[in-house]
């Protein structure tokens, strides 16, 4: 008889569940092993807190000279760079130059950080300035003390490829669930598509609305998980590239579509463009879906759409 079997682990500063339906608990585990080993290697490619990974060379690198990567990393950039023309800028992995600097969001942050120094950072953060060679792999950052970081595809790619590792293993059905960034695929054990509930931003634990899904990623992106409240304000996590600030305005975003990494990347530039524009993007996208909630607990959604 087929049943679930799920192992929840700590991987890429995030918590990833991973749930794969079989009938044998040793073969499940198994499983589940060989998608962990797999996040874990991608987590040490792209991870910017280790020295020797492939992302601090490039950012060591900054200015000076271009820093030869896997091919396997040299296409997410690819990617990357892809993204950021599709949202004018509003995705940038070389948001990294701020992000560290000015923004802990630890509860004992008090102040918003100097403009002034901020809008000296954002000089470095301009994903044309990431210059990237095919013939030699190569990647070089025109501006020294540029920084690149993959906070904002990485958790999407580590689902999309551990979701590769488990088809190859011949797992039919299964969810990979990268701390809300999660890609399903086949049917619960008992057939039944997988249900997944888009949290309500002022209670995190209750769902306002389930969904049904299958062969489908959804990405979740919202101000309750990371904030501060400065001077009664409430500052979201998510940093605008253009203007160093914190996105104020919304409350969360969940993006479904088919592939994890292009769900996870899309959900900081829905953020971030307002109300309006996101919709007007996501609507020219096929197979791109958004439901955003603002500040007013108003729902606004993409076409598509149907609630249960």
């Amino acid at each position: 008889m087929q049943k679930e079997f799920r192992k929840s682990q700590k991987l890429m500063g995030n918590m990833f569940e991973i749930t794969v339906v079989d009938e044998s608990e040793t073969v499940a585990l198994k499983h589940i092993e060989a998608a962990v080993s797999e996040i874990v290697r991608i987590e040490k490619l792209l991870t910017t807190y280790s020295d020797d990974s492939q992302t601090n060379l490039i950012n060591k690198n900054a200015g000076i000279k271009s820093v030869k990567v896997d091919a396997e990393v040299f296409q997410l950039i690819e990617r990357s760079l892809r993204i950021s023309d599709i949202t004018d800028g509003y995705f940038d992995i070389s948001y990294g130059g701020i992000d560290k600097t000015f923004w802990n969001f630890d509860r004992e942050m008090v102040q918003l950080p100097d403009p002034e120094l901020v809008k000296e950072h954002l000089k470095l953060v301009n994903y044309k300035n990431i210059l990237l060679n095919a013939e030699s792999q190569t990647v070089f950052l025109k501006e020294k003390g540029m920084r690149i970081g993959f906070g904002g595809i990485g958790k999407g790619y580590a689902a999309e490829m551990a979701k590769r590792i488990l088809q190859q293993r011949g797992v039919s059905s299964a969810v990979v669930n990268a701390s809300g960034d999660l890609t399903t695929w086949g049917s619960q054990a008992d057939g039944k598509p997988w249900t997944i509930g888009i949290a309500d931003p002022d209670n995190a634990v209750l769902p306002f609305s389930y969904m049904n899904i299958t062969n489908t990623s959804v990405a979740t992106s919202g101000n309750y998980e990371k904030f501060v409240v400065i001077d009664g304000k409430k500052y979201s996590h998510t940093i605008n590239p253009k203007t160093g600030m914190p996105v104020s305005g919304i409350k969360s975003v969940t993006i479904i579509c088919p592939n994890a990494e292009i769900a996870d990347a899309m959900a900081t530039p829905v953020t971030i463009m307002g109300v309006d524009a996101a919709i007007g993007l996501v609507n020219q996208i096929n197979h791109l879906e958004c439901i955003i909630i603002d500040d007013q607990n108003k729902i606004h959604s993409s076409k598509n759409i149907n609630f249960k």
